[in-house]
């Protein structure tokens, strides 16, 4: 897998690298692992034993653990309250959510209530919208449990769409004046400039009191897909895992380097290189 994912940067233009030729130096300062969940944390759809044990040993480790998400502020909610982690990004920077030591949920938002709620209705309208004019496209599963967008479903529940019908999900977005994020399941939309960088860059602010521009050295991030873009372009140490070269003619920004396994096995190789490196 190693061999073929540098074959492919390399056929696209790509920079990525293999993750297993990265310098164990650049990780011995890493304080913290960022992560994408489906299709990164996740293989075909579950979460894989091999993938919860490597959040469990960053975190026993004292690596904050920060999962950065297309998923839902319900879901997001059980994450930060139940996994391994430190605090949890969720529906593509439209919120942190952070469960503290002693009970409680810190919940920070990207746009006010009354502005969410006018955006919710604006998203009802559109989503009629997109149904009709896209046969096959159909409202996630996971929508009832969204704050703050819309999340069309093109490869989770049902028949995978081809990448026209995508396209043509993204334009209906674009076309209302919506921002459109493809990930590998959703065409996530919402209305406001946010997005998964500019609300990891608040979260470290407010929680960590770290200028991640100044300590972008101290992050890892690991993901798979075109709404990872902002992040694998910041981020020094940004890492794809290998099912990544499935969007590899739709991403600009791709990541820095790329892992030899594919979903959470991909996961943990990171994060075993990133306890080695610490521990060494």
């Amino acid at each position: 897998m190693a061999g073929e994912a540098a074959s492919l940067a390399a056929t696209h233009g790509f920079s990525m690298r293999p993750f297993h030729t990265l310098d164990a130096c650049r990780l011995c300062d890493v304080g913290f692992v960022l992560t994408d969940i489906d299709d990164t944390l996740t293989t075909d759809g579950r979460l894989p034993s091999i993938a919860y044990e490597a959040l469990e040993r960053l975190s026993g480790a004292g690596v904050k653990v920060v999962p950065v998400t297309g998923r839902p502020a319900g879901w997001c909610d059980l994450i930060a309250r139940l996994w391994p982690v430190d605090a949890v990004v969720g529906e593509n920077g439209a919120f942190y959510f952070a469960c503290e030591a002693g009970g409680g949920m810190t919940r920070v938002f990207a746009q006010a209530g009354e502005t969410r709620l006018e955006n919710r209705r604006r998203l009802d309208d559109l989503a009629t919208s997109i149904l009709a004019n896209v046969p096959g496209a159909r409202i996630s599963a996971d929508q009832p449990f969204r704050d703050a967008d819309l999340a069309i479903d093109f490869a989770e529940d049902g028949p995978r769409l081809g990448e026209a019908e995508v396209s043509r999900i993204v334009a209906c977005f674009e076309a209302a004046g919506a921002v459109a994020k493809v990930s590998s399941i959703h065409v996530n939309g919402w209305f406001g400039h946010y997005d998964k960088l500019a609300m990891t860059r608040r979260l470290f602010a407010e929680r960590y009191d770290l200028d991640i521009d100044k300590e972008n050295g101290r992050v890892v991030f690991v993901g798979d897909s075109p709404n990872d873009a902002p992040m694998f372009g910041f981020f020094a140490n940004s890492v794809g895992v290998a099912n990544f070269a499935d969007f590899r003619d739709t991403v600009a920004t791709p990541p820095k380097w790329i892992t030899r396994r594919a979903g959470g096995a991909g996961f943990a190789e990171v994060a075993a290189a990133v306890l080695k490196a610490r521990a060494d």
